[in-house]
């Protein structure tokens, strides 16, 4: 169900020109017939038993819970900021998404590719929170979202043809025991280390596994084959104060136009697989993404999914990437 380059290339010109008259129905969670509901795992028991968040400042499960809107939109306006607003993101409450942050035209047309003349891997997966797993997980890392991992890794560099490095770090264990907070300024110095190391690594990816209510389940279904629904993320630098939103001076990211695009990009690419994304979750910190200009943060599913509904996802996660990132 993908896309060759001429058919993206196709696809992209045609959306930008025809983005006034696009439907894209969101719909990332059928909550009970009625509708998508957000959450995070600081409020709910996660698979491993630690503390949740990093210190409110770069942790990704630091996320104050929101009830999105739950019809879906008929219509979007791709010239229009609160349209597109409504459409593709959920907004945590600690940040804000402003107009001069969204230009869909150039998001969809902006230069995202791979120089694949390099020797070397040219994509890093890795895992901030490698012990996250699943409704089925024995346990071992392997049965978790870094088992997802290595699939994703295999699809990639069948998709995309390029080498694809997967990070075995564990930077949510400490001595031994689960520990979530710290993981983020723990990932940092090592993946660093990699890229520094690894110069021909374009495109990062951190690979997560959301925390929802246990009555919840993120699942859908394509080429009849059930799929872990995925979530793409962004982090603003930017933060509210006492009413006024401000940048995070201590947490620069000088790459949050190429999230926002990237993401941006690959949601729009999504419709083509029906119901496999939930909408953008915008939120106020850095995270890992603002280790390459081609930075990914991505959800897949939560704890009340299989491993295999995560792994089936992988597929066409990876296909979504070939379609949005050129490779020269």
């Amino acid at each position: 169900m993908g896309m060759d380059k001429t058919s993206r290339k196709s696809f992209i010109i045609k959306n930008t020109a025809s983005f006034m008259a696009t439907i894209m129905a969101f719909s990332f969670l059928a909550y009970s017939g009625k509708g998508e509901n957000i959450f995070n795992s600081i409020n709910n028991t996660d698979i491993i038993n630690a503390p949740m968040g990093d210190g409110g400042v770069v942790g990704i499960d630091d996320i104050t819970f929101q009830e999105d809107n739950i019809a879906p939109v008929p219509n979007v306006d791709y010239g229009d900021f609160q349209s597109i607003k409504s459409a593709f993101y959920t907004i945590d409450k600690r940040t804000d998404l402003l107009p001069s942050d969204i230009d869909a035209e150039k998001f969809m047309t902006m230069d995202l590719s791979i120089d694949n003349s390099m020797e070397g891997p040219k994509i890093l997966i890795f895992h901030t929170h490698s012990n996250e797993m699943y409704a089925d997980s024995n346990g071992n890392v392997e049965d978790g979202i870094w088992g997802v991992g290595e699939v994703l890794k295999e699809y990639l560099e069948k998709t995309m043809g390029v080498e694809v490095m997967h990070d075995t770090g564990r930077y949510d264990i400490v001595n031994g025991k689960g520990q979530v907070l710290g993981a983020y300024e723990r990932m940092e110095p090592s993946i660093q280390k990699i890229l520094d190391e690894n110069p021909s690594i374009q495109m990062v990816i951190d690979l997560h596994r959301d925390g929802v209510p246990e009555n919840v389940h993120l699942v859908t279904e394509i080429d009849g084959k059930k799929c872990a629904k995925i979530m793409f993320f962004n982090g603003m630098c930017r933060l509210y104060e006492n009413g006024s939103l401000n940048n995070i001076s201590y947490l620069p990211n000088p790459y949050i136009e190429q999230n926002l695009a990237l993401s941006f990009r690959l949601q729009s690419l999504s419709q083509q697989y029906s119901d496999f994304t939930r909408k953008i979750y915008v939120n106020a910190y850095r995270y890992s993404l603002h280790m390459k200009p081609l930075s990914m943060l991505v959800e897949v599913g939560a704890q009340t999914n299989t491993k295999e509904e995560a792994k089936n996802s992988m597929y066409y996660l990876a296909k979504l990437i070939s379609e949005a990132v050129n490779v020269n």
